[in-house]
């Protein structure tokens, strides 16, 4: 009797990324009334310069209060407003989106479009750029809910691309040119790849040969490419942020058809810790996109009134230059703290400088170098040691073992106790054996590989040399 899309499975709510929250949800950690609780660390959100916003709404209570000059504004917001926006809020947006560019590119307020969040605004993408039945190339590890963004409604295909922890999980032309071929072989058309910059789940910024390399291969093979750039103004360690569309300026391809390939997804909920408010936007020089998401985004506008107050915010530049500056030092500080946290319990992390979370490495504790270890891992930790993190597997990782851990919705005590947790519990498996299996497996693969690598050597260039 329901629609085949209310029946279907393709939402992703059984991920292991979501049953953590659901776990989570039933009990939560809190320092007074259940100390035993979960703690969340599996949610990227930035609360750690609430004080910062709170100051200035403070100070400005004619914002709050939906006024301008002592003058109410309220009969003027409360009526209907079209899909465009406010002017003075798209204006300021703009701004603040070079502001965290370095200025080194410029955005026009015309080429935007307003959206209910990030997960609105590259759904809509996603419904202008391709067809049901169409693919697009994501590289792994990927945000989990993409599955649900980019597929559940639009009917479009994720093809992975396979990038490695040898690398540091970074794109490469090779890895690009596999998933291309492996969506032709599945008879798929490929309409783009879409990255997130800085990278969720690996809190680190594509650099600047990558970006080259994407869009080169955007270039070869005809395709869009989406940069979600949510994360951009929480880059708080070397080197910095790039954006794909200054990349694509160094390129002087401004007067080519790429360029009207080349598209921005980016929010509020991250850089001001706002996801509550639902602000996200695209940013596209493709007119006909451009008109198209406009038409789509009257199905998830953000509210007049969240447009007049922040307007308001941003157009202090004394407030948005000091808030830039303090967040990504407290981010930096806690991403430290975590670091060490679980260097202590001799767990390494991947080296990050954005986001806000860790790619944790938890391989060697793994019973095997399986995904069913890993699941068995992070049930553990889960239930046991009380923490929600959130398993590779549910990013699409291709190498069990990995997690991300999020170190920014909590206090320094909460995180604290996090801590603690994580190392009593690293130190009882070590005790219990816990891993050791999965040690002992790679210490003989690494013999194995080392012997064939050298009796390979020994048979061909060192026998040449020995028979010369």
């Amino acid at each position: 009797m329901l629609s085949t899309k209310a029946s279907c499975s393709s939402h992703g709510q059984d991920s292991s990324y979501f049953l953590g929250w659901q776990v989570y949800e039933k009990n939560p950690f809190d320092e007074v009334v259940n100390p035993t609780g979960i703690i969340q660390m599996g949610l990227a959100e930035n609360q750690l310069s609430f004080d910062l916003v709170e100051s200035w709404l403070r100070k400005n209570p004619d914002a709050m209060g939906l006024k301008k000059d002592g003058e109410s504004v309220f009969r003027e917001l409360a009526l209907f407003q079209d899909y465009h926006g406010l002017p003075a809020f798209k204006n300021e947006l703009v701004e603040y989106m070079a502001k965290i560019r370095g200025n080194k590119v410029k955005f026009e307020p015309k080429n935007l479009v307003l959206a209910a969040g990030a997960t609105s605004a590259n759904e809509t993408l996603i419904f202008c750029l391709a067809n049901p039945g169409d693919a697009l190339l994501l590289p792994t590890p990927y945000y989990p809910a993409f599955d649900r963004d980019l597929k559940w409604r639009t009917g479009v295909e994720i093809v992975p691309v396979h990038c490695s922890s040898s690398n540091g999980f970074r794109v490469t032309r090779l890895a690009l040119e596999e998933a291309y071929q492996r969506a032709q072989k599945l008879n798929l058309k490929v309409k783009g790849v879409l990255i997130t910059n800085p990278s969720n789940p690996l809190g680190t910024t594509m650099t600047r040969d990558e970006l080259n390399q994407l869009i080169t291969f955007a270039i070869a093979k005809n395709i869009h490419v989406i940069s979600d750039e949510v994360f951009s103004g929480t880059v708080f360690d070397f080197p910095g942020f790039i954006s794909i569309i200054e990349a694509a300026r160094d390129r002087n391809l401004e007067s080519t058809d790429v360029w009207s390939r080349i598209h921005i997804v980016y929010s509020l909920s991250k850089d001001l810790g706002l996801p509550g408010f639902r602000v996200g936007m695209i940013y596209s020089k493709n007119e006909t996109v451009i008109s198209a998401a406009t038409k789509m985004s009257s199905f998830g506008l953000v509210s007049s009134q969240t447009q007049y107050l922040l307007s308001n915010m941003l157009a202090n530049k004394k407030f948005t230059s000091k808030y830039m500056k303090e967040n990504q030092k407290r981010l930096k500080k806690r991403k430290e703290m975590l670091v060490s946290g679980l260097k202590k319990a001799g767990i390494e992390c991947l080296k990050g400088n954005a986001g806000l979370f860790c790619w944790v490495d938890m391989r060697h504790l793994l019973s095997s170098n399986t995904f069913e270890a890993e699941t068995e891992l992070w049930k553990k930790i889960l239930y046991e040691v009380g923490l929600n993190i959130s398993p590779g597997a549910s990013c699409h990782c291709t190498e069990p073992g990995w997690f991300r851990v999020c170190f920014a919705n909590m206090s320094h005590e909460t995180l604290q106790v996090a801590m603690q947790r994580i190392k009593d519990f690293a130190e009882r498996s070590s005790c219990s054996g816990i891993g050791k299996s999965y040690q002992q497996n790679m210490s003989s693969f690494r013999r194995k590989l080392l012997t064939s690598n050298w009796v390979r050597k020994l048979s061909s260039s060192d026998r040449d040399e020995q028979e010369r």
